[in-house]
């Protein structure tokens, strides 16, 4: 008989700055060892039930409580943070936060130390910990300085090391690359099964959770659950898609096709959904409807990077013989493994590293002969660490911010306050342009940097991991403001880990490993590459999975036209 091990019984939580409560009428039974899928769009109260179940509420954010949550039958909302720790594990969405060491090492020891292990059990134990999640090299490193791939990897080292029964995870894919994330997800299953524990996932990226089976899925929204069952009943009906939740692609491809997915049992086992002659018969001859697409034409130049070397403090190089050029208007994707030099080569174009060997040029102009501040005005930059950004307490001062600081701007504040509140309704927080940023959730913060630098509307516009942390709906708001950017001549440029982002918006891919520039060609291209994939630490998406096995074998040509139709759905609404 299954043993309830965490229990919500009549749970409403309200925040102590707010002025309605974030979680309603929670009722939700986690048996032991399971492992659960908690979904659901950005502020639907995903985070805030994480936070009850490891204790960060109300400790470190105190509101009001009603009804109970049980830990293995007791009420554990009088227990702090530190007795709640030794029965779970949590790795943070916000990596940064969770650091609080000088090297590696030391961090993943932290909860050993507190303990008082001896050093010959907390050395063997970090060593294995961190050999599970490929870091056993990187021990002597400081944290802070490693990409964000690895943060996510030494902060899962710091929940394996404690032996915990729980493990929480809060978008644990939003800093890996696609192999590292698939990797991720494939190791804890395997720690969830072989030890036993209770694992939480709380993650945007559905399809990729469903890498490896999950026992149960928590559908949430507005701070109710909507949903509590399997992947397969879920997927089967309309609610992932009403609720905001990118369906993976190869549903979405079934569905365009006009299969019907109610009648299937295993839609979850996305390599192996059981289709019968007539469905694939239907997606061939959805396929066969494909009609070429537009020709693109070069523009003008406006980005020109010509045998480009970097490294840092004359070190090993982080970027190798880089040559490229963008024209007006593309909209390119950055892809790669972690620790491929994409970040760095950002934060040359954007002026604040400096160029050593080689040569940037934007419009025409030497970035060597520019200031930081001359630079800004043709390339502006979101970085992929909110808290980083962030120096307003408002949203609406933090957005405003940029054209406030304009010392040749003639625009009034009138003039500003239209700019901002046009660029926060897209972004989906105009109704928040009061808020304090301290109350908004990681993904919101997300939001109002992203919006502080769209209100600029620079040349170029680079942004590393635009959409970590946002829901579909927020994500497509985004993405076509984006477009509409770009239709006017912005050349927008995405550093980003994401395939679908990557395929479904850019008509150009820039591919690094190892500081180098694999490849250059368009999304269809490089996700049928198989060697390209593996060298690069992408991964193929189930399109290509979906063409195998209905036995199309020009899958390149199917993944465009799956492209071509989605772009088309998005221009007639």
């Amino acid at each position: 008989m299954a043993e309830p091990l965490i229990q919500f019984k009549h749970f409403n939580f309200q925040y102590q700055a707010q002025s309605e409560p974030t979680l309603h009428d929670i009722n939700l039974t986690i048996e032991k060892g399971e492992k659960v899928l908690i979904i659901g769009p950005s502020g639907s109260g995903k985070s805030t039930l994480a936070a009850c179940v490891n204790g960060l509420i109300p400790e470190s954010y105190p509101g009001e409580i009603t009804g109970e949550l049980l830990i293995n039958g007791k009420n554990v909302l009088s227990e702090g943070i530190f007795e709640r720790s030794e029965t779970i594990g949590t790795v943070l969405q916000d990596l940064d936060g969770q650091f609080i060491a000088l090297t590696v090492g030391e961090d993943v020891a932290f909860a050993l130390e507190n303990d008082r292990k001896s050093l010959a059990e907390m050395t063997e134990r970090v060593r294995e910990a961190t050999a599970k999640v490929g870091m056993e090299n990187f021990l002597a490193h400081e944290p802070q300085a490693l990409s964000g791939g690895q943060k996510q990897k030494v902060s899962l080292a710091g929940v394996l090391v404690n032996h915990q029964p729980i493990f929480l995870f809060d978008e644990p894919l939003a800093n890996l690359d696609p192999a590292a994330g698939r990797d991720a997800i494939a190791l804890i299953d395997e720690l969830t099964r072989e030890n036993g524990a209770t694992t939480l996932i709380i993650e945007h990226r559905l399809e990729d959770v469903l890498y490896r089976a999950v026992d149960k899925v928590v559908l949430m929204a507005d701070g109710k659950i909507l949903f509590i069952g399997t992947a397969d009943e879920l997927l089967a009906g309309q609610q992932v898609i009403t609720e905001g939740i990118r369906e993976p692609l190869i549903l979405a491809a079934l569905r365009k096709s006009g299969v019907k997915l109610s009648d299937k049992k295993h839609l979850s086992n996305l390599t192996d959904i059981d289709l019968t002659s007539d469905d694939k018969n239907q997606v061939k001859a959805w396929f066969s409807e494909a009609v070429s697409a537009e020709p693109v034409h070069a523009s003008e130049k406006t980005l020109s990077v010509s045998h480009l070397h970097f490294a840092y403090e004359k070190k090993q190089n982080v970027l190798t013989d880089i040559n490229f050029d963008l024209s007006k208007g593309e909209f390119v994707a950055i892809v790669g493994k972690n620790g491929a030099g994409k970040s760095t080569l950002s934060k040359l174009i954007c002026g604040f590293e400096k160029v050593s060997d080689g040569k940037i040029e934007v419009a025409g102009q030497n970035l060597s002969d520019l200031t930081i501040t001359e630079i800004a005005r043709h390339v502006g930059y979101v970085m992929q660490n909110p808290n980083q950004m962030i120096s307003k307490a408002l949203i609406f001062d933090e957005v405003a911010l940029g054209l406030r600081n304009q010392v040749s701007s003639e625009l009034t504040e009138a003039d500003i306050e239209e700019k901002v509140h046009e660029t926060l309704k897209i972004c989906g927080l105009y109704e928040m342009r009061h808020w304090p940023i301290s109350a908004l959730s990681y993904g919101q913060k997300k939001r109002v940097t992203i919006a502080s630098i769209l209100v600029l509307e620079p040349e170029i516009l680079i942004l590393d991991e635009p959409t970590a942390g946002q829901d579909y709906r927020h994500y497509t708001e985004i993405m076509t403001f984006l477009e509409s950017l770009n239709a006017r001549g912005i050349t927008i440029i995405m550093v980003t880990h994401d395939m679908h982002l990557m395929m479904e918006y850019a008509k150009r891919v820039l591919v690094f490993s190892e500081g180098r520039l694999l490849a250059d060609r368009v999304p269809e291209a490089v996700l049928t590459d198989q060697d390209l994939i593996k060298a690069a630490s992408l991964k193929e998406n189930s399109l290509f999975t979906l063409a195998e096995q209905v036995g199309i074998t020009d899958k390149m040509a199917f993944i465009h036209h799956f492209i071509e139709e989605e772009r088309k759905e998005r221009r007639h609404g």
